[in-house]
């Protein structure tokens, strides 16, 4: 299992002050020396965070590869087919909320996700769909050929903050285990993340059928205490040695 590491934060506390530091680019580069094998970054319609000139710079520097999250409009659609990232991951995108909400609704919106994968598949991009772990949804990037999911593990490491004394969080584990089985038998490669950190990797991380981890804000959390080399390490330790 791979591990993607989202920068997105260091831009956040770059915005912050409106001013070049820390850059993003030097971040990628460090969690890419620590053993990160991919790099992901959201280019937002707001630009709350990562902006243009970020993406641009990152796909000459990354030497893993570059995962773009993006709405499927028309104007992330051109910019995606100009820098050419080595993916495309379309997501949900409401401008009032902090972090994307859940997975994109391909059923309701198939339309419109069926043509902006077919226009990125053509410009020579991989894409990816970001899904809740409902069957239905999975079905659906199937018949839209996206070659690739990521599974929205948000339930599951809410219900584990609230009950990871209790157990009851094994029944969403149970959810995304079957959502990745059944991903898996369409032909589709299985990626996952959203809210996954240091306490609640290690189910996640048993489930063979995920072949990447997006993780983020934990990781961007645990650098500003230990450094972000070591926490790169430290997950991917725990990646590779789940506690069970």
């Amino acid at each position: 299992m791979r591990l993607a590491v989202n920068i997105d934060h260091i831009a956040t506390i770059r915005e912050a002050r409106k001013t070049d530091e820390p850059d993003p680019i030097a971040a990628a580069a460090i969690a890419e020396l620590a053993g990160a094998q991919g790099i992901t970054v959201h280019l937002r319609g707001d630009r709350r965070h990562i902006q243009d000139r970020d993406v641009e710079i990152l796909r000459r520097t990354v030497s893993t590869h570059l995962n773009v999250e993006m709405a499927a409009t028309t104007e992330m659609v051109r910019i995606a087919q100009t820098v050419k990232p080595h993916r495309v991951t379309l997501v949900p995108e409401r401008k009032d909320e902090v972090t994307t909400e859940g997975g994109l609704d391909v059923v309701l919106h198939s339309g419109t996700i069926e043509k902006t994968v077919r226009s990125l598949v053509d410009a020579g991009i991989d894409v990816s769909i970001f899904v809740d772990p409902d069957l239905e949804q999975i079905r659906q990037c199937s018949k839209l050929r996206a070659p690739k999911i990521e599974i929205n593990t948000g339930k599951y490491t809410e219900a584990y903050a609230r009950e990871w004394a209790t157990g009851q969080w094994q029944a969403e584990v149970e959810k995304i285990v079957t959502a990745a089985r059944a991903a898996r038998k369409l032909g589709l490669v299985v990626l996952a993340g959203h809210g996954l950190n240091y306490r609640n990797i290690d189910a996640i991380a048993m489930i063979n059928d995920i072949e990447e981890l997006n993780i983020g804000h934990s990781i961007i959390s645990r650098a500003a205490l230990v450094g972000l080399d070591a926490a790169v390490r430290e997950m991917i330790a725990l990646m590779r040695n789940p506690r069970k």
